[in-house]
Order: C-alpha cells, then sequence, then structure tokens
C-alpha cells in the first residue's frame, strides 16, 4: 500500500485524533449497524497516523511513547467504542509484527500505515514442512480484518510427546477467507469476524514462537535492543485496552452532564435533571470513578515505560490494574446509564452504544476483572499466578 499523507512524526498526535472525533461520532452509528469501521472513517484515522504508532522508524513509523499511544486510543474510544477497539488491535498488531524475523519486517512494512489484525486464540493448526508450515482452520475474533493488510494468525503445532506449541504465523489477508458472523452487542462495529486458512503455506521467517516471546525472546535482531521493542507485549495490551474503557466513560460523563440541561425527570417535580440531588450525587460518583481509573491506568503505565526488569508480581499487578480499571469505567457508564431515562434507548442516542461496548470490553478474557484480580492474588498469597499469559 502506498504511504498516506501522515506527518512524518507523532507530534500532535493527539490534538489530530481529538480533531477527528466529530467525524468519528457521526459514524458511529453506521459502525455499529454495517459491523465495521467505515472506509472514511479508516482512511482519516490512517491520515492521522494512528497505525503508525508502534511501527519501527527504520520503516516509517513513529514508535510512539506509550502514555501517548493511551491518550492518542481514549480519544478516538471517545468518538466510538468499536472504532477505537479496532485501532487498539490494529497498533497492537504491529508491535507485535516488529518482533517477526527481519525478513518477515520487510515484507509487511512496506508502508508506515500498514494495518495487521491479529488474535492469541490457537484454534487453526499448523503442520511442518521442509521449510515452512502449512495451516489450517478457523480463528475468531478477527478484529478490523475487512480492513488489514496482514494476520498474524495463531495456530498450534500438536505434539505426542507434550502439549501443542503455539506459533504467531504472519500471513497476507488476501490468503485468508473472512466469514461473515461478526454478529453481537457490544464492540459491534469492530468488524471482529473469523477468518479461514485453507492449506495456506507459511515460510519460516514468518513465524514467530509465542512460548519464547512470553519469555522475552522473540528473533528480530534489528528490533532486539531497542527498548521500545523490549517492553512485554501482553503488558502493552493491557496499555493498549485500558484507554478503550477511560474514553467511552469520559464520552459518557460528557454526554451526560449535556442532557440533563435539556430534561426533567418524568414523574417528579424536577423540571430540569441538573437541579435534582441525585443528579449531582450521580455526576459526582461516576466522575470519582473515572478520575480513579485514570489514576490507576497512568500507575501501570508508568511502570511499563520504566523498563525491564519486570518481576511477576509487577506483571500480575497491571494486569490486575487493566481489569479494575475497564470494571471502574463500567461501573460508571452504568451510573449515568441509569440515570439516562427511557429516551437515552434510542439508538441515536450515543450512552446506550457506549453501555454495550464498555460491557463487551470488561468481558475480553484478558481484561475480564474478575479473572486478574484472582491470579494478582494468588502472586500476592505466594503461589503462581496460574498462567503464563502476563
Amino acid at each position: 500500500m502506498a504511504p498516506s499523507s501522515a506527518p512524518h512524526s507523532d507530534s500532535g498526535l493527539v490534538e489530530r485524533l481529538r480533531d477527528l472525533r466529530p467525524l468519528i461520532r457521526g459514524h458511529a452509528l453506521r459502525t455499529e449497524q454495517e459491523r465495521r469501521v467505515p472506509d472514511e472513517v479508516v482512511t482519516a484515522l490512517t491520515d492521522a497516523g494512528m497505525y503508525r504508532m508502534n511501527v519501527p522508524k527504520r520503516y516509517g513509523g513513529y514508535q510512539t511513547p506509550v502514555h501517548t499511544q493511551v491518550d492518542a486510543l481514549a480519544e478516538v474510544a471517545a468518538a466510538c467504542g468499536s472504532t477505537a477497539f479496532a485501532a487498539l488491535i490494529q497498533s497492537g498488531c504491529s508491535f507485535i509484527a516488529a518482533l517477526f524475523p527481519d525478513e518477515a519486517q520487510d515484507e509487511i512494512f512496506t508502508s508506515p500505515d500498514v494495518r495487521v489484525g491479529g488474535t492469541l486464540i490457537p484454534d487453526a493448526t499448523a503442520v511442518a514442512t521442509d521449510d515452512g508450515y502449512v495451516v489450517n482452520g478457523t480463528s475468531g475474533f478477527a478484529t478490523g480484518c475487512r480492513h488489514a493488510d496482514w494476520h498474524l494468525l495463531t495456530a498450534r503445532v500438536e505434539s505426542a510427546e507434550g502439549p501443542p506449541e503455539v506459533l504467531w504465523t504472519a500471513v497476507p489477508m488476501a490468503e485468508l477467507e473472512i466469514l461473515d458472523d461478526w454478529y453481537v452487542s457490544g464492540l459491534a462495529g469492530s468488524g471482529s469476524n473469523s477468518v479461514v486458512a485453507r492449506d495456506v503455506f507459511v515460510p519460516a521467517h514468518r513465524i514467530l514462537p509465542v512460548g519464547p516471546l512470553l519469555a522475552g525472546e522473540f528473533p528480530s535482531k534489528a528490533n532486539a535492543d531497542d527498548p521500545f521493542y523490549r517492553m512485554p507485549v501482553l503488558l502493552m495490551f493491557c496499555a493498549w485496552t485500558a484507554p478503550n474503557a477511560l474514553g467511552l466513560a469520559r464520552a459518557a460523563l460528557e454526554e451526560f452532564t449535556g442532557r440533563i440541561h435539556r430534561r426533567g425527570i418524568t414523574y417528579t417535580f424536577h423540571r430540569r435533571q441538573n437541579e435534582a440531588t441525585v443528579t449531582h450525587l450521580q455526576a459526582a460518583e461516576a466522575a470519582m470513578k473515572i478520575s480513579s481509573a485514570e489514576l490507576l491506568t497512568r500507575d501501570f503505565v508508568a511502570r511499563i515505560e520504566a523498563g525491564e526488569p519486570y518481576t511477576e508480581e509487577e506483571r500480575a499487578r497491571i494486569r490486575a490494574q487493566t481489569g479494575y480499571t475497564a470494571r471502574l469505567c463500567k461501573e460508571a457508564v452504568d451510573i449515568l446509564a441509569s440515570a439516562s431515562g427511557a429516551s437515552s434507548l434510542h439508538r441515536e442516542v450515543p450512552i446506550q452504544r457506549m453501555v454495550r461496548d464498555v460491557h463487551a470490553l470488561n468481558l475480553h478474557s484478558f481484561v475480564n476483572p474478575a479473572t486478574n484480580l484472582e491470579l494478582y492474588g494468588r502472586v500476592l498469597s505466594g503461589l503462581d499466578a496460574g498462567t503464563p499469559f502476563l
């Protein structure tokens, strides 16, 4: 793909995305109805440099600081949760692609605006050949696949001697079939359809073993000593998902405080909702939950940016903080939605969509608050975390 008109630097990236909020918000209902991000929104995000955040600088990417990525993704989420979720997956998968062998990176990053998708669910299988693997199977939750150039398909290599080996395989999207099966109630516009591989050959240089990666080992020589790519990818995923919740919660509060001046509370004497004491309590409590979530996010992002080493307790805590951030934002949105009245159920009123989107985010297996609290509690109790995904 040809490079976009995006600036060569991430300076002003957050402001550029903030300027796009009216456009993204204006397409949010269409995004949900069509179950994908509209082409014009993807083009606008491309021209703003959204997809360059984790692309290596030698290919024209930004290698944007993590705290700036958080602010950038939150701006998009404040306009549309689905659009932000698709953006975070594709921005994040570019980070993973930068850990592949350098020969694979040369193939993938033919433009700094390349869009890479992927999942970490090993539903497909891979069979070794002399010079690579043949991959078959269906992989769900391929977020943004209709706009992706490449897909990092997770596949397992079965073994009679033990558990299967798990690989990330870099596959051009043109070699995969997309199933039109994304019919959901939350993050509906993220376009997270299933993709199917049928006897797809993946050469050895486009393989990234997941086990060694989780231990901090990856085959890229060009990025091996770059502190940016030494940050653990799973902790980076924490930093990419938290702003989705933050942006949705901030937007819900903005939407709520904007509507309460224009409506009363039905079957009460309150002609303006903003004059009711209950409204003051609801707005304040929601705002405090959002502020707490922001503080948690700043804390764990600072730890990620501080660099190696990352202890098991620190990793578990960051996952717990991510889940707790998502929970606080969901609770804030729930308070605001419950106070918004039946008129907020109309599709054109954004808060009903924010409710469904933030609930969907909390269901993500890596974000789920209860799961993340449990694994952190295990470590605090002197046990292993019970998962390698830290």
